[in-house]
């Protein structure tokens, strides 16, 4: 990593931890401008799960190859803040705890976040830490969608209701298709979809998230790359029960060999396999990306109805983003809600991707969620103006 600067510049280290992924960025940050655009100075990603020494190895070289970067603070993605951390926030010994909290609610993500940030915390001790949850977009759900069918009791005692999560790139993608479609993010009513390694469904009134798909764990909602999505918790008891799996069994098939994976009996969790093995006829590849698709469908027709009307549909997240067989099987079935397939192909930059004139404009939207975490995390320190506007920073309210 190399760093190009006639000058010393300030920047926010971004520190993006997926379940086996590390992406590393530092991003410049106009606090004086609330429209000025982030811009990425460095970056490094790592295929490894952030907490392995090849992944702290890289950030102990990224840190120390910052050059003439000035580093005013760090922000670390967190998958799930619980009941407890409902916006992006300074760490400190409340946060940690609260953090330490949400682990149990996103097994493959939190725990493994914060051993990163104790990491970070060393290398970096007096530079600020700001952690920013991905639940916090979806903070402000209307009662009727965050509230599960369930005894009050239980709801009371644990706490149980949909968090609903990607809420970083969720915040960006609304953000930026606000400026694509040329209308403020207060007035648009738009379907969003993130999908990548995790994958879900929002629906957005106003610049405020109404519904989404996934909800008390990033295990909810349509299949994803190796995770279930939905199955019928009927079916989960029988398994306990008559199936003799034991909870760890289940946790790991429903977490790691499921999906995409699953599906395509083992061959691959990558639509940029399975797209053309189920090409050259591979039977159970075509499954996989068919019930994929229905189930993306049957989301986004559900969060419709958390709408007046649609102003555009939008693809984001990695397969969003990159592969345009998905986005028109999707499409194609949503005739009813106005969306229409004959999509262009793969883009260059954020933009339309449906036929001029069409009754719900479809954009994609390059995911960037290290740009939102630099936001969030500007506007989380105390000396700084906020830049964040309405956008994600609105909805943790």
């Amino acid at each position: 990593m190399a760093v190009d600067l006639m000058t010393r510049t300030s920047a926010v280290l971004s520190v993006n931890g997926g379940s086996s992924s590390l992406q590393l960025h530092l991003v410049r940050v106009d606090g004086e401008d609330p429209d000025a655009p982030e811009t990425v100075i460095a970056e490094h990603a790592v295929d490894h799960a952030p907490d392995t020494p090849p992944a702290t190895k890289a950030l102990h070289d990224f840190v120390r190859c910052s050059g003439m970067v000035s580093i005013r603070a760090v922000g670390h993605r967190l998958v799930h803040g619980g009941p407890w951390l409902r916006r992006p926030t300074l760490v400190d010994d409340h946060a940690l705890a609260a953090a330490r909290r949400a682990a149990s609610l996103a097994p493959v993500h939190v725990p493994s976040a914060l051993r990163l940030l104790g990491t970070t915390r060393t290398l970096l001790p007096d530079t600020p830490h700001v952690l920013c949850p991905d639940t916090a977009f979806h903070a402000g759900l209307p009662e009727a969608a965050s509230t599960y069918a369930l005894p009050l009791a239980w709801r009371s005692r644990f706490g149980l209701r949909r968090f609903g999560f990607h809420g970083l790139s969720y915040a960006w993608a609304l953000r930026r298709a606000a400026k694509l479609l040329g209308r403020p993010v207060t007035e648009l009513q738009l379907l969003l979809t993130h999908l990548g390694g995790g994958c879900s469904v929002c629906a957005v009134r106003d610049g405020r998230s109404v519904d989404t798909s996934m909800g008390f764990t990033p295990l909810e909602g349509v299949p994803m790359t190796k995770r279930s999505g939905s199955v019928d918790p009927g079916m989960l008891l029988w398994l306990l029960e008559e199936g003799g799996l034991t909870p760890s069994e289940l946790s790991e098939g429903l977490y790691r060999r499921s999906g995409l994976l699953g599906l395509s009996a083992g061959r691959s969790a990558d639509t940029r396999e399975l797209v053309p093995a189920a090409a050259s006829g591979d039977s159970a590849s075509r499954l996989a990306l068919d019930v994929f698709a229905h189930r993306v469908r049957g989301e986004l027709a559900a969060a419709a109805t958390s709408l007046d009307r649609i102003d555009a549909l939008v693809f984001t997240g990695e397969i969003g983003w990159d592969q345009p067989e998905v986005r028109e099987a999707v499409c194609a079935g949503l005739g009813l809600l106005g969306v229409r397939g004959g999509l262009a192909g793969n883009r260059k930059d954020d933009g339309p991707i449906s036929p001029p004139g069409a009754a719900v404009p479809v954009l994609v939207v390059r995911p960037r969620e290290e740009l939102q975490i630099a936001r969030d995390t500007w506007s989380a320190l105390p000396s700084e103006r906020d830049p964040s506007g309405v956008v994600g920073h609105r909805a943790t309210t």
